[in-house]
């Protein structure tokens, strides 16, 4: 079997967050690389060199008409910047202009002053020209012009200042990032180093010992309750085998010695008896060891009629109730069907009718309603302070010849696997009812 290899925690934070710490100047780079793309691209600055050549070249012609002459400032300026253009607006509003005008400014030379741009009357494009307005004096007046002349956009030139500003201090913030966020990571989960060391020095000789929930993450600290929790029961189910092997052997240390007593003394066939019911006794120990093995190793579960299970527990059990003077019956008010584990529910029914006769119960009644079964006698019935206790392993109300004390606690151990319970109750007649209740399916 390949075993992944666990990856780090540690080193995962680590190179996500300096991936993102780095990722910012890139992403950063792009968003303002696509501001660019997107900016306006007659957003040239028309400097007041320009405006100048822009005001010598206007005119009149001899009939009083404004026109633009190719000056040769003109013709210079057309090589240095070819896609130049402007328009001039005089003081009584007349318009002259020269250039690719673009579309979105051929009408608003007619509504412009100087510091007094017009960018949109409600059906021009959103995304017009960035122009400059200056007020130039030239041969044929004073004029306000409008225009791109220049190489460089000045809303370029200001983004740029300002992010040659701010990019040392990113670089800065971004190395001082990649020199802590490793030591802050590390100090962040240093608790879970002391757990581990905890964790590695329980073993079978220091049970009672828990992990540290002080110091560590929030988000860790769930898990750690969790192994806590499951630490716990862990202990509590090696002191419960504990005390079941300490009883058993005690259990069986007071047949055994009897026996082997009564086979050293026996000269006559008359022990005969008294011998096959301790072994009897032993046989009995034997197999309810044997059966609480089988409800811890467990097996599949499967959908079980409960009318049908009582019946066979019945008819298996009948003769044997019979010839010892008891009565058997089963009621059944309504049909369960649940999922469990047929043959150990089997042994559940079977030691309550067992425990019921060999507690003087001469009369057992086998209830089924839904997914709850009782099993009602009429013996002399459990004391109150008691009820609980019988579920414990080799507990006895009374001392009696035969059984091992196991049957009860057996019943409890499978109706737990089956997520139900069993409990202890009185019966109208003053006998007992052991109330099995199942989960229906």
């Amino acid at each position: 079997m390949i075993v992944a290899r666990p990856k780090s925690l540690k080193r995962r934070l680590i190179v996500r967050l300096l991936a993102f710490q780095l990722g910012i100047p890139f992403v950063l780079a792009i968003v303002f690389a696509m501001w660019l793309s997107r900016a306006d691209d007659g957003g040239i600055l028309m400097t007041p060199k320009f405006a100048r050549v822009a005001a010598t070249a206007i005119h009149r012609s001899p009939d009083g008409r404004l026109r633009v002459e190719e000056t040769r400032d003109l013709a210079e300026m057309r090589r240095t910047a070819p896609d130049f253009w402007f328009m001039a607006r005089s003081g009584r509003g007349e318009i002259v202009g020269t250039g690719s005008v673009p579309a979105a400014y051929r009408e608003f030379g007619r509504y412009f002053e100087a510091g007094k741009p017009v960018f949109s009357d409600g059906a021009t494009p959103s995304r017009i020209p960035l122009v400059v307005l200056w007020n130039i004096t030239g041969p044929a007046g004073e004029f306000t012009v409008m225009g791109k002349g220049d190489t460089f956009s000045a809303t370029f030139m200001v983004l740029l200042l300002s992010n040659l500003l701010l990019l040392p201090i990113l670089g800065l913030i971004t190395i001082v990032t990649i020199a802590v966020t490793p030591f802050i990571v590390r100090r962040a989960l240093a608790g879970l180093s002391v757990i581990a060391e905890e964790a590695q020095g329980i073993n079978i000789d220091r049970r009672g010992s828990r992990l540290p929930v002080a110091d560590i993450p929030s988000e860790v600290v769930p898990l750690v309750l969790a192994v806590n929790g499951a630490l716990e029961r862990l202990d509590q189910g090696y002191e419960r085998h504990q005390r079941f092997i300490a009883d058993a052997a005690h259990e069986l240390r007071t047949p055994i010695a009897i026996l082997q007593a009564k086979i050293e003394a026996a000269d006559a066939p008359v022990v005969a008896y008294a011998l096959s019911r301790d072994v009897a006794r032993l046989a009995t120990l034997t197999e309810q060891l044997l059966d609480i093995q089988r409800a811890d190793r467990g097996a599949p579960m499967a959908p079980v009629d409960l009318a049908s299970l009582a019946r066979r527990v019945i008819g298996d059990l009948a003769p044997l109730v019979i010839a010892s003077g008891g009565e058997l019956a089963v009621v059944v008010v309504r049909n369960g069907s649940v999922l469990g584990d047929a043959p150990a529910m089997e042994r559940v029914l079977a030691n309550l009718v067992q425990n019921a006769i060999e507690h003087g119960g001469r009369m057992v009644t086998i209830h089924v309603d839904g997914p709850v079964m009782e099993v009602e006698d009429d013996g002399p019935g459990i004391p109150e302070e008691e009820r609980e206790r019988v579920f414990e392993p080799f507990h006895r109300l009374r001392a009696r010849q035969t059984g091992a004390g196991l049957g009860l606690n057996l019943v409890r151990q499978i109706m737990d696997r089956h997520r139900g319970r069993v409990e202890a109750h009185d019966a109208p007649n003053g006998g007992t009812i052991m109330r099995l209740e199942f989960v229906e399916r």
